[in-house]
């Protein structure tokens, strides 16, 4: 199996803000990078939303299935949606489709389905096939009451499958006050209790089709952190 130059970015739960930050990442280096090419993988989709939202606003000349290789309509894990369909969730056909984008764009950015321990199929999480591909993750945390437990929990999921775990963003589902902030999502707590740096705050976005947005919050992210440097791009 080849190293890819990907990041997975997945989250505590669903709903927790992936889309939101993949997107703030890509606007960013749209902006600030252009010469960069930065590709987005949704490798499985359950109902409608992500694939649909990648394509109208940043990638409306590509295909919804080079985004998104298998899709299922009913909103449910991958492994149920397509047992509706009388189908199963086909890996071989998800990797290739990751494998092509790889090799024509200088990062690709791939959103898990759910959280690290969602199923992808009936046999693996998300964190499987993460340390399967040799993904390098970076975990959304959204700042709710109990997100330190959710925090705690997804990192020591991820050390199991020794996953390279570059940090954690935190996401603001809805505007905070800096109390409240402390009170619910303390930085330094995180940090001490996970072991992995907090690379900053996602702010709340209030218009997620506005790229102006979404590449100013990204700016409140340690992105060197991340280690996908824009001096190694152009070469596709």
């Amino acid at each position: 199996m080849v190293s890819l130059n990907a990041l997975l970015i997945t989250g505590t739960d669903t709903e927790v803000g992936k889309t939101v930050l993949a997107s703030s990442l890509l606007a960013y280096w749209q902006k600030y990078f252009p010469h960069c090419s930065v590709g987005i993988s949704k490798p499985v989709q359950s109902g409608q939303g992500d694939r649909e939202f990648y394509q109208q606003v940043f990638f409306p000349t590509l295909p919804l299935e080079a985004i998104n290789p298998q899709y299922f309509a009913a909103p449910l894990a991958p492994p149920l949606a397509a047992e509706l369909e009388h189908q199963a969730v086909d890996l071989a056909k998800i990797w290739h489709s990751l494998e092509a984008m790889t090799q024509s764009h200088d990062w690709v950015l791939v959103e898990g389905a759910g959280g690290l321990g969602s199923p992808v199929t009936r046999d693996m999480t998300v964190a499987d096939l993460a340390g399967a591909w040799h993904l390098p993750v970076l975990l959304v945390v959204p700042v709710k009451l109990g997100c330190i437990a959710q925090a705690v929990a997804n990192v020591a999921l991820a050390r199991q499958q020794q996953l390279d775990v570059r940090g954690i963003v935190l996401n603001c589902p809805q505007p905070f006050t800096p109390e409240q902030m402390e009170r619910w999502a303390p930085v330094d707590l995180i940090t001490h209790l996970t072991q992995t740096p907090v690379l900053g705050t996602l702010p709340f976005v209030r218009d997620v089709y506005s790229v102006e947005e979404l590449a100013k919050a990204a700016a409140c992210i340690d992105l060197e952190r991340l280690h996908l440097s824009p001096l190694k791009c152009g070469s596709h």
